[in-house]
């Protein structure tokens, strides 16, 4: 099992609505080139990622906490063995700083050294391109260290 976390500042007048903004899963695959489809469901998500030379599919269930500014996702069905994890904003002058954390697994233990660190890249390469493409300009505070390709996502 590994885990990750990156925290990014934006700029926002108003965190509740960056919130919901983040929320709005269906909106990704126009702000992420990795991702290829969301759609909302009645409890949730559904996802298909690039990852690799292949698709990544899975069903999450997401659940807002707009007084915690906070969202919660665990995968019900799909590619990973376990996949979890949360957004939260923390209000910060001019904006908020957003901390993106996940937790997966596979599965297949004898590949986790390939696949892991593609998928931590892939990972923090969406949330950046989501919260660069709502937000504008965003600065990694930390978590940035697997992203060689960040200029994409500022």
């Amino acid at each position: 099992m590994r885990a990750t976390s990156i925290s990014v500042r934006i700029r926002t007048d108003d965190v509740p609505a960056a919130l919901l903004a983040i929320a709005d899963f269906a909106g990704y695959p126009a702000l992420a080139e990795d991702v290829r489809a969301v759609e909302r469901t009645k409890h949730g998500s559904q996802w298909t990622v690039n990852f690799r030379r292949g698709l990544m599919r899975w069903y999450e269930m997401d659940v807002v906490k707009p007084d915690e500014l906070r969202i919660d996702f665990t995968q019900t069905d799909g590619d990973f063995a376990e996949f979890h994890g949360s957004w939260r904003l923390v209000p910060v002058l001019g904006g908020a700083k957003v901390e993106f954390e996940v937790t997966w697994d596979f599965g297949i233990e004898s590949m986790a050294g390939i696949m892991d660190p593609i998928a931590e890249r892939v990972i923090k390469r969406v949330v950046c391109s989501v919260l660069a493409g709502l937000f504008g300009e965003i600065t990694v505070l930390s978590g940035g260290e697997a992203l060689t390709d960040l200029g994409r996502a500022a």
